[in-house]
């Protein structure tokens, strides 16, 4: 039987309230006492947690640099083995620690970034034959989910799947994509001879991936490592595919004048941290590369008008070094793939578990607290609307999913 409830006399329940006033009075300006002298120790350096809104449309530059298959332990978590990315960078920027990527293998973490559309069969296993994506209505869904997932299956995604791409154009705000050592081999890697260097690297449709199953060592162009090129929308026409997906040569000039709003910069195989523990040319590869890389390039973006104006830049890695760490963040998770919303086409798109695993990112901004660091859960969808934020563009695929956020004022703390 509940026992009834205790009644207080009218006094007593006074007095009551007024020590819980008093009470909550003392608690109230000591934390507000406590906090200003922890902000003046840490002289302004964030933790994540809630903050001051940020305008994300402050922004009007980002730069994406996309590395390889290195999970957080082994990079952020271990600045030995790459200190200029896990102490320098870090120092200068904001670390995201809990950062995922969103599947396994390669190719269906950069399709996420530009698309929001989730991993299917084949792009899970890095499409070794560029073949076009079949779509088909499942048991559930025809055609779209309501996240806009496509119901399907392949690699070259038609004409009417929109991406980051085709939503900048349509604004007439400039884009280019940077590959480094595409088109050094223009037979393997499919390219065509511009003005500006070779371009478009991508076998042709219904062919054997060359860059996938060959490793010579003075071209080190991963196809699969170029989500542009897998979508109709881009590599359909001709002239415009030239013009916006490049090699990494013209990024000096760019970054000096004319800079597009939006860059995605993808290292070759050696650089990016994939080969490893030699790269193709027989040299040492690893986390010693991708620091070579980023201390040849990142201080040439910072050093840039665009940036020091006000620019973004995010490092990040496209998933875990090993298949089976397949953690995930942000909505996503273990499903009959044909009846859910957010990845129709797949069970399981980390192969082992719901996704990519914890990789950490960092980002670089006139608009971040040197030593921000973030524990706020994000994954690679996270970072698509985020741009999306950026541009005032409406949201792609998983991008739209309510447990994903754009990065906010965790990591834009200045």
């Amino acid at each position: 039987m509940p026992r009834p409830p205790l009644r207080r006399p009218p006094a007593l329940i006074a007095l009551s309230l007024a020590a819980c006033l008093l009470a909550t009075f003392a608690v109230a300006k000591a934390a507000t006492s406590s906090a200003a002298t922890s902000s003046a120790a840490t002289s302004g350096a964030a933790t994540s947690g809630a903050g001051r809104a940020f305008a994300l449309s402050r922004v009007g530059h980002v730069w994406i640099i996309e590395l390889e298959n290195t999970s957080y332990p082994d990079s952020f978590g271990n600045p030995a083995a790459d200190p200029y990315l896990a102490r320098t960078l870090v120092s200068k920027g904001a670390l995201l620690e809990n950062y995922y990527g969103i599947g396994h293998d390669s190719l269906d973490n950069y399709i996420a970034e530009i698309s929001g559309q989730a991993p299917d069969y084949q792009t899970g296993a890095d499409c070794e034959y560029f073949s076009p994506f079949l779509q088909f209505g499942g048991e559930t869904f025809d055609k779209w989910t309501r996240y806009r997932q496509l119901s399907g299956d392949g690699c070259v995604y038609p004409r009417y799947v929109p991406t980051i791409a085709s939503q900048l154009s349509a604004r007439q705000i400039t884009w280019k994509a940077y590959f480094q050592d595409m088109g050094n081999d223009p037979r393997r890697d499919g390219t065509t001879a511009t003005a500006h260097g070779p371009a478009c690297g991508h076998p042709r449709l219904g062919g054997i991936d060359q860059t996938d199953v060959t490793g010579p060592a003075h071209d080190s162009y991963a196809t699969r490592h170029n989500p542009f090129v897998y979508f109709k929308a881009v590599i359909g026409n001709q002239a415009y595919c030239d013009a916006h997906v490049v090699t990494l040569k013209p990024l000096r000039h760019d970054l000096a004048a004319a800079t597009p709003s939006y860059s995605w910069i993808t290292p070759n195989t050696c650089f990016d941290g994939h080969d490893t523990p030699l790269c193709q040319d027989g040299t040492k590869g690893g986390l010693v590369r991708v620091d070579e890389f980023l201390r040849a390039w990142v201080p040439r973006i910072m050093a840039s008008p665009a940036y020091r104006k006000n620019g973004l830049i995010l490092i990040t890695f496209d998933e875990s070094g090993n298949d089976q760490n397949a953690g995930a963040c942000c909505g996503e998770k273990l499903s009959l793939g044909y009846n859910d919303p957010s990845h129709p086409n797949s069970n399981e798109p980390g192969l082992w578990g719901p996704g990519g695993g914890r990789v950490g990112a960092v980002a670089l901004s006139p608009f971040i607290q040197p030593g921000t660091r973030s524990t706020v859960a994000y994954n690679h969808y996270s970072l698509l609307k985020t741009v999306e934020r950026i541009f005032g563009l409406p949201l792609l695929g998983d991008a739209k999913q309510p447990q994903v956020r754009a990065f906010g004022p965790d990591v834009f703390t200045r």
